[in-house]
């Protein structure tokens, strides 16, 4: 009898587990981005956002700048995010790099595009900072995500220098997010 109790409980316990990251749709984990996972193809796109709208926008060699960016909207024409294949131009390709532009998508912890600094530093640990001419971007290697804060939102001596290394404790905590990305390799 005790044994089949604990078996029943196992049972049921590995279903509450299972249903928990199916119930939201729009989950970001290192490995998953809603119903992407980082194994998908390129053309495998169409039959995951079926009810979606999927626009490819490419250009070649000729153009000014090369670009094969895929960006896919809901149902209600809202901008759910854009995507690069790991390997330009090769519909065989699995995702290279995803950047988040809905806020329901968001990490178990609650990261979201709406999210601010404080939000990253309370729930994830800084693998580094980089200084570019016009963010500050913060990586977050147990996601494999990295996160762009614009300079706009830090100290003004941080500003105009792309020399100087940004320490988190540099970043205010009500900094937003400015872009969102999530890579795959």
């Amino acid at each position: 009898m005790y044994k089949k109790a604990l078996i029943f409980l196992g049972l049921c316990a590995a279903m509450v587990s299972c249903t928990s990251d199916k119930e939201n749709p729009f989950l970001i984990t290192p490995t998953q981005v809603g119903p992407l996972k980082k194994e998908v193809k390129i053309n495998q796109l169409d039959s995951i956002f079926k009810n979606d709208s999927i626009v490819r926008q490419t250009s070649g060699p000729d153009d000014f700048r090369s670009t094969d960016e895929i960006k896919i909207f809901g149902e209600d024409g809202a901008a759910l995010m854009s995507l690069e294949p790991l390997q330009e131009f090769d519909s065989t390709s699995t995702i290279g790099y995803i950047r988040i532009l809905d806020s329901r998508y968001e990490t178990k912890n609650g990261l979201s595009v709406n999210s601010t600094f404080k939000d990253i530093m309370e729930n994830y640990t800084i693998s580094r900072i980089e200084n570019t001419i016009n963010s500050a971007v913060v990586f977050l290697d147990e996601i494999n995500a990295y996160i762009t804060i614009d300079k706009s939102q830090l100290p003004s001596n941080l500003r105009y220098d792309t020399d100087s290394k940004i320490m988190a404790s540099q970043i205010p905590d009500d900094a937003k997010i400015k872009y969102f990305m999530i890579y795959w390799n």
